[in-house]
């Protein structure tokens, strides 16, 4: 009976009045409650842990939410952060214009002038500005070009009146030499008459020349830039005395390691009496 009354608890009121008549060993199950009990007085909702009561708690009651801040938190310890109010902030008024001086002030009333003095200041300071950037830039692209010495040997004028017939002078002209050959009737017909089939680097006499009584060469050896000597070699033209090359009157190579003829330049006859190189 008893293991029955400890598994339904629909029956403690019956077993309570059995504990009375029949004997037992065992303690009764159900324990009567007094008639009257004192009366019970449940103790207040705890004050939640937030910035405010914390810090009503811990802090002075004079202006304590102002000016301090107390912070709990699962993830971080509780502590108490004091704002710094002895701090001296700057005064700008002196900066501002008078239109918007103020707290008072409508502020949207005066943008459209205010807008407009800062639009001319600005096209004030960028038109000086970008003038001053374009002189630099000038400035230091020039920095970069060929200096004056050598601007003024990009060209060079030569008097053919100082040429004498059969004559190779030679000039300087950007830093090589610069051959120049007055040629006679019979240097011409022969140079004309060569066979450019035979030739190593084929070029007619016609193509090296603008005008046939003057040649106009750069004094450098094809072969390893050497300078050859005018009125020399085997064929009445030009020979380089490092490796033994022959040009002919026209510059053509003829005999010898060069494997090219010698170069013309760039020229023009500014008048009967008057070349230009370059």
């Amino acid at each position: 009976m008893t293991g029955v009354a400890r598994a339904s608890s629909s029956l403690a009121p019956y077993l309570s009045a059995t504990t009375h008549t029949v004997p037992s060993v065992t303690r009764p199950l159900v324990v009567e409650f007094p008639k009257s009990a004192a009366k019970i007085v449940s103790q207040g909702r705890p004050l939640a842990n937030s910035n405010y009561s914390m810090a009503q708690v811990f802090l002075p009651k004079s202006r304590a939410w102002v000016y301090t801040k107390a912070t709990f938190g699962l993830t971080s310890a509780a502590q108490i952060r004091t704002a710094h109010t002895d701090i001296q902030f700057p005064d700008f008024s002196a900066y501002r214009r008078a239109p918007v001086k103020g707290a008072e002030k409508d502020q949207e009333a005066t943008a459209d002038s205010r807008k407009t003095f800062s639009y001319l200041l600005l096209a004030a300071g960028a038109v000086p500005a970008t003038y001053a950037t374009k002189v630099l830039v000038q400035e230091f692209v020039l920095s970069m070009s060929a200096t004056a010495d050598v601007l003024a040997l990009a060209k060079v004028e030569i008097k053919l009146s100082d040429i004498p017939e059969g004559k190779s002078v030679t000039f300087k002209w950007r830093g090589k030499p610069l051959f120049v050959r007055h040629r006679t009737a019979e240097e011409i017909g022969r140079e004309q008459s060569v066979d450019t089939s035979t030739l190593r680097h084929q070029e007619h006499d016609n193509d090296r020349v603008q005008r046939p009584e003057w040649l106009v060469l750069l004094g450098v050896c094809t072969h390893l830039g050497c300078v050859p000597v005018a009125n020399q070699g085997e064929f009445g033209g030009y020979y380089c005395p490092c490796h033994g090359s022959h040009y002919d009157a026209s510059g053509r190579i003829r005999k010898g390691p060069a494997p090219l003829n010698l170069e013309v330049p760039e020229y023009s006859f500014a008048d009967d009496n008057t070349l230009v190189v370059g």
